[in-house]
């Protein structure tokens, strides 16, 4: 009886330990409420994109900062979410060439990218990201973030396919 009791004790101990019953996870909840990609892009809003999964631990340290950030700047930017780990956003991760996460593409109001952060990326990197875009001024000047051109297809080397997101175990 004693240890039927200590099992029971050590069970709702975990249990609480490893969350209990909390509303979603903010990677969860942000990308459950995110507009659609397209729609986003076409409202008028700079929209800033983030590729990541559940189990990336990068970005689940982020995702307080990004939800900060969506609820912030709610109306002037629109927060996107897309799981590398849905197979219906399988266009989009080759569209942008993920092959890493979390992976941010950022979007001016009129739509077009004028941006990558690659890695994780801090509340005060975060808030410079969206302040510029909502600004429509350069990027700041971070590591592992830069603007994006158009190359076209004349400019365009044959390279071989990149590992995909999921690729490396």
């Amino acid at each position: 009886m004693l240890l039927a009791a200590l099992a029971a004790l050590l069970a709702v101990a975990l249990f609480a330990l490893r969350g209990g019953l909390q509303p979603a996870a903010p990677l969860e909840k942000l990308a459950r409420q995110s507009l659609d990609l397209p729609v986003a892009l076409a409202n008028g809003r700079p929209t800033l994109v983030e590729f990541y999964a559940d189990w990336c631990e990068a970005c689940q340290a982020m995702a307080p900062a990004m939800e900060a950030i969506e609820q912030e700047h709610r109306g002037a930017l629109d927060v996107v979410l897309l799981n590398v780990d849905n197979p219906r956003w399988q266009p989009e991760l080759d569209r942008f060439e993920v092959n890493g996460i979390p992976q941010l593409e950022l979007f001016s109001a009129d739509g077009h990218p004028v941006g990558r952060s690659l890695g994780a990326r801090s509340r005060p990197e975060l808030e410079a990201l969206s302040g510029a875009l909502i600004a429509a001024a350069p990027l700041p000047r971070l590591a592992g973030v830069g603007t994006v051109s158009s190359l076209g297809q004349a400019g365009a080397a044959a390279t071989a396919p990149l590992a995909g997101p999921r690729s490396h175990g």
